[in-house]
């Protein structure tokens, strides 16, 4: 199981300054998050500038083999369509396999059939642009009936036609909702699943915090699930209710984070 926390965690320090926090308290894994992929996006080209973060990264051991595409984009939009295809090129270069990626629920004045059209479209050229470089763009559960369910996702994976678009679980939205079902989910979601945004909350907001403190969601559930599959990606903490402390409570929490998944690991088999 490669544990990973999302590179936001460190949202307040440089690219280079995460990694190097992160290679302290020994993880090696990392889903690179739309704030650090912005920071690097400003530097210049994207694929000079993330071959040369890649290999940074490589030399301290760090692997971010999934990604946050651009929170604020509105993907059934060209312009800012044409952001997230350029992010899509940073991907590339830091070998990013993993891009998870929100649609766009709400377009004023259309139809829900209409909204779900622009969507397929859009997926498919984020989907064709990376196409011949092993990367999957990963629809995320969001909370509305465009991506609620798996059933919703896999609605859109099917009318974008394309192999390389899967689902990214998110166990903080999902139990948002009405049918918060973990465990249907993931058999539901199946072979789609490529990408995991675990989080807890205590269904009063999202709050994205850690297993075990206030929240609700089963993660031994979750991870028995998961396992079951086979699934190959990494078991990412999407967690920025967690990161308003020091550094070095943050440190704390790391091996705390550890000590969990380590215990949910022997418990799960």
């Amino acid at each position: 199981m490669k544990l990973s926390v999302w590179s936001s965690y460190y949202i307040d320090i440089s690219p280079e300054e995460m990694v190097l926090e992160f290679e302290k308290y020994g993880f090696r894994d990392c889903e690179l998050s739309d704030e650090h992929s912005l920071a690097l996006m400003k530097r210049g080209d994207p694929a000079v500038v993330g071959a040369e973060f890649r290999s940074f990264a490589e030399a301290h051991g760090m692997d971010f083999s999934q990604g946050h595409l651009l929170l604020s984009a509105r993907i059934c939009e060209e312009a800012s369509r044409n952001e997230v295809l350029r992010q899509l090129d940073l991907f590339r270069a830091v070998g990013v396999k993993n891009a998870v990626l929100h649609c766009q629920s709400g377009i004023n004045g259309l139809s829900f059939e209409e909204i779900f059209d622009h969507n397929v479209q859009a997926i498919r050229i984020l989907a064709d642009h990376v196409k011949d470089d092993g990367i999957t763009i990963c629809l995320e559960n969001l909370t509305g009936p465009l991506t609620g369910t798996a059933d919703a996702l896999i609605a859109l994976i099917e009318a974008a036609g394309r192999e390389n678009v899967g689902i990214c679980l998110d166990t903080g939205h999902l139990n948002l909702c009405d049918d918060r079902d973990q465990a249907k989910f993931i058999r539901r979601a199946g072979r789609h699943l490529k990408a995991l945004h675990l989080a807890d909350n205590d269904r009063s907001g999202d709050q994205h915090i850690l297993p075990y403190a206030i929240g609700s969601v089963n993660f031994q559930e979750v991870l028995s699930e998961v396992k079951a599959l086979g699934y190959e990606g990494i078991y990412n903490l999407e967690i920025p209710g967690e990161r308003r402390a020091p550094l070095p409570i943050r440190a704390m929490k790391l091996d705390y984070i550890r000590s969990v998944f380590e215990y949910l690991d022997q418990i799960t088999g």
